[in-house]
Parts: structure tokens; sequence; C-alpha cells
């Protein structure tokens, strides 16, 4: 009698609603749809590596927004404590903010944090404008999802065979971005420099080159580097870089040392003429930039040429 009640238990009976729906209906069902999700409930994802900022371009967006709506849908994943993810469209998130809309229209997909961060990465890297830091961090962290999922399939080739079967994560990525395996690596250094310097490169204040070889400068010689480029307002070249990475390599860089090559003579500054701050500081105020030093130097010296002059016109 017992084994009688487990079968009858085990056997699953077609529901009305299955009986009656068709094929297709099943199929809408299971579709992704598009949703209107309040904005208080989507979070933005915490390593998203694109600066999402308020500025000309982003206004014009709100304008639009604000004018003819969302015309392309974010996607979204759900969290397990409740709400959302943005996965992809926090421009235009931050755009329907400035807008003074309420909600968002998003597609909801179920993704684990690997696929969600190539979605991510993809479809921020279509952008025209991507400064030199977002692209480093970029490259890192879809590099990164890559070789944790073991080179999946679903995420990087066509359902007509897998035309990357065999080769390196960095390989595959070097292929999908148009950039060579070395140059990939080449960004990704940059994300071992210190902010200030990284936003430097990103303000084009360091050239790519230079940047690429300062990241292997430990963090404390980087910080003094920093204020030594700050203080004398100056910038290394690619051999300066070099002899800087050598030497750190080799335990001998210090501030000393970093001085001595930021401020030595370079072709293209022939007849620069350099004093060292020591013997001229004790003249100016301490709170002084050295932009106002110069100008004060170059006003007394213009004086001093005018009192010249009008002595030998005597």
């Amino acid at each position: 009698m017992a084994k009688k009640d487990d079968r009858r238990a085990s056997i699953k009976l077609t529901t009305v609603d299955d009986l009656f729906s068709t094929d297709e209906s099943r199929a809408d069902a299971q579709r992704e749809k598009v949703m209107d999700i309040p904005l208080s409930e989507i979070s933005d994802s915490p390593d998203h590596p694109f600066k999402v900022k308020a500025d000309e371009a982003m206004l014009e967006m709100a304008d639009s927004v604000k004018q003819y709506g969302v015309l392309v849908p974010g996607l979204v994943r759900p969290k397990t404590e409740g709400g959302y993810e943005m996965v992809a469209g926090h421009r235009r998130k931050k755009a329907s903010e400035l807008a003074g809309m309420e909600t968002m229209p998003c597609i909801v997909r179920e993704l684990d944090d690997d696929q969600a961060t190539i979605i991510m990465v993809d479809s921020n890297l279509q952008r025209e404008h991507i400064a030199p830091s977002e692209k480093a961090f970029a490259y890192k962290m879809k590099l990164e999802a890559m070789n944790r999922q073991g080179q999946r399939t679903d995420l990087t080739c066509s359902q007509f065979g897998n035309k990357f079967e065999g080769k390196k994560s960095s390989e595959i990525l070097a292929e999908q971005m148009g950039e060579s395996k070395n140059q990939i690596f080449r960004y990704i250094r940059l994300t071992h420099l210190i902010p200030s310097i990284l936003e430097m490169v990103d303000e084009k204040r360091i050239a790519f080159n230079p940047a690429v070889e300062l990241s292997y400068l430990a963090e404390k010689e980087q910080q003094d580097l920093y204020e030594t480029m700050q203080s004398e307002d100056c910038t290394p070249s690619l051999s300066q870089a070099l002899r800087m990475k050598k030497l750190s390599q080799g335990g001998r860089l210090n501030m000393d040392v970093i001085f001595s090559i930021l401020t030595e003579e370079k072709p293209n500054q022939r007849g620069k003429m350099h004093i060292q701050r020591e013997r001229i500081d004790r003249f100016f105020p301490k709170n002084f930039t050295e932009k106002q030093k110069e100008d004060l130097i170059v006003q007394l010296l213009e004086s001093w040429h005018r009192k010249r002059q009008r002595e030998h016109e005597r």
C-alpha cells in the first residue's frame, strides 16, 4: 500500500494551464521581457571601471531622455538581498536620474559574476572615448573573468563553432579587442600606478609608454615621483622612466635620485637653466606656487633689464 501511495505521489499531473497553452505562449513566458524598474531599486556594479561623469555629453543624454525616454533598455541582474544590480547601462541610469525619471526600462537576466563582468566590459568598450585607466581596469577584469571561466564558449564564440579553441584567454581577448596580446598586458600594467599618477595619464600629462615603465616602481617610489613632478612641474621621458625602473629594481631609487633624473637637461630642453631650490626658496612666501615664483623672477629680471637700458642711454 505504501509503495502504491509513493507511485501516485511521483506522478505529475498536467495542469489546466499547460493543457490549454500553446508552444508559442510557453516560449513567450520564458522569453526575456523589458520591465520599467524604479531607479531606487537599481544599484551600480561595485567594480564598474568606467567613469560616469555629469559632463556635457551626459547633460545632452539627459535632455534626450527627458524628451524621448531611454530608447535602449539597460541590463540588470537580480540581487539575492532584493533589488537589482546594473550590468550594462550605467550612463543611461545616470542620465535618467538627471532627467528626473523615476523608472528605467531594463532587461532582467540571471548572470553570475564572471558573465556580468564580461558583458559590462564589452558594452562599455564600444564607446568612442575611453580613458587609459578605464581600458586598463576593463581589460584586467575581463581577462580575470575569462580565466576563471576556463575559456567558456557560450560568451565568446558563435553557434557555428569555437574559433578560439586551443587559445589562451589573453589571445582571445586580444583578438576581440583588436589589440596585440602585448598591448593588452601593457594596458593592464597601468593598474599598478598610484591613482594620482594614473590621473595624469588620463589627462595626457604623462605619455602611455613612460607610464607603463613607471608602473614597475614601488608605491613609495611612485609617491616620491609624483611629489617631485608637482614641485618641479615636469614629467619623465621614456628614457628617464626606463632608468628609474632599472634603479628601482636594483634598490637604488630614492627621492634625490628621482629629483636628479627629472631635473637633468633633456635633448629638447637645450639652454634651459636650473637653479637649486634651496638657493631661492628663502626669498619667497611659503604659500607661493612654483608658477608664482617663476613669474616673480621674470618680473624682477625685466625690471633689472629696463634699469640697465636706461643707464646705458645716459
